[in-house]
């Protein structure tokens, strides 16, 4: 309905932000300091220095193809998911099996050929 669209457009206010770019270095050190940021804050028994921004750096680009909402709910639930399991760390293997959004999965394939292919880095 038109006007329950129109009610729901009234109450949001939409905030752009853009995806992490990795064609500048700015760029990449900006992916790097928000991963070391959320490293800081992941408690879990087994997290370490570098288990996020030096061990997953590439591969949580190529899975969230740099969109800070996706970065946010693959690690969100990658957490929950190393506690209910036990393991009490991110690792590839363990983010491999959490489901996330159409969007980024959709940009995976060619991101990570970018990254295996040294023309995109999140090593600034």
């Amino acid at each position: 309905d038109d006007e329950v669209l129109a009610q729901t457009r009234r109450r949001t206010t939409v905030l752009g932000l853009d995806d992490f770019d990795l064609n500048t270095r700015e760029g990449q050190l900006a992916w790097r300091h928000l991963l070391l940021s959320i490293e800081q804050r992941i408690v879990l028994a087994e997290a370490g220095r570098g288990m996020v921004a030096d061990a997953l750096g590439d591969y949580l680009f190529a899975r969230t193809g740099g969109h800070i909402g996706s970065l946010m709910t693959l690690t969100n639930r990658g957490c929950a998911m190393a506690i209910r399991t036990g393991t009490e760390a991110l690792t590839a293997e363990l983010l491999d099996s959490v489901k996330l959004d159409a969007a980024a999965e959709d940009k995976r394939a060619e991101t990570e050929a970018k990254l295996r292919s040294g023309v995109w880095t999140t090593r600034p």
